[in-house]
């Protein structure tokens, strides 16, 4: 495998995946139970539009057929996405979207705490800025989780069943390929598995204070970084493309 093209790939999927996120996160806008997580909720989806940016730049640069990160974002179809199928799920309710959010955050946490670290100079210096955000993103849906899992009967038990539904998309996100191992031997990258028992020990931890159970579930999704999704990122792509597509040389 040729650098180039582990480098694009792997900047492909946590900007695809902080870009979708950011997508189902501004469909609460004006929405909110609460203006002020209205504004909280608006605020991190923009957060993650800064993550994606800075990686589908680089992408872009290291692709180098001279395509912008608006090209990445709006003019590829679903197959060329390699976000991880958790951050597609729909918004559901208020826990749900707070649960989704609990369970990539805590991911992403990780992530970028040990990218850091990496070899590669513009990796590791937007790791280091992202870090900064997805720390406040973890603690926010962490407070949520447990207010909401430790509150009424209903509210206990909307916040379970969201977990329950989402809890087969999370092995996903520690999937790896021959891109990982290259980047790896490259020092740009690190083994996701040993975030496993780290990321398992800060959700359980949420879960013991939210009165929640860890979910058991059978199937396992898999397959988003390699450009399998569900039904659900078609349309969500359908709604965030569709200006610049029908208006390509729009600018605003």
């Amino acid at each position: 495998m040729e650098k180039q093209n582990a480098l694009y790939e792997y900047n492909l999927r946590i900007g695809d995946s902080a870009l979708v996120l950011a997508q189902r996160l501004s469909e609460w806008s004006g929405h909110g139970p609460i203006l002020e997580e209205d504004i909280a909720m608006s605020n991190m989806a923009l957060d993650l539009i800064g993550h994606a940016r800075g990686f589908l730049t680089y992408a872009g640069q290291v692709e180098g057929k001279g395509r912008s990160e608006d090209d990445l974002a709006y003019f590829r179809d679903v197959r060329a996405y390699k976000n991880r199928m958790l951050v597609e799920m729909p918004n559901g309710d208020f826990a749900v979207t707070m649960m989704r959010s609990l369970l990539f955050s805590a991911f992403a946490y990780l992530h970028f705490r040990g990218l850091i670290k990496s070899n590669d100079e513009t990796i590791s210096g937007l790791a280091e800025k992202s870090l900064k955000e997805i720390t406040y993103h973890l603690r926010h849906t962490s407070q949520w989780v447990i207010r909401l899992g430790d509150g009424t009967d209903e509210s206990h038990q909307r916040v379970q069943n969201a977990a329950n539904d989402l809890w087969s998309y999370t092995d996903e996100l520690f999937e790896m390929n021959e891109v990982d191992e290259y980047l790896i031997q490259e020092g740009i990258a690190f083994d996701l598995k040993n975030l496993r028992a780290e990321w398992d020990q800060l959700i359980e931890e949420v879960f013991s204070k939210a009165t929640l159970a860890v979910p058991v579930v059978g199937y396992k999704s898999k397959g988003g970084m390699n450009g399998f999704h569900t039904e659900y990122l078609g349309f969500l792509l359908a709604e965030m493309q569709s200006l610049p597509r029908s208006m390509p040389d729009a600018k605003w």
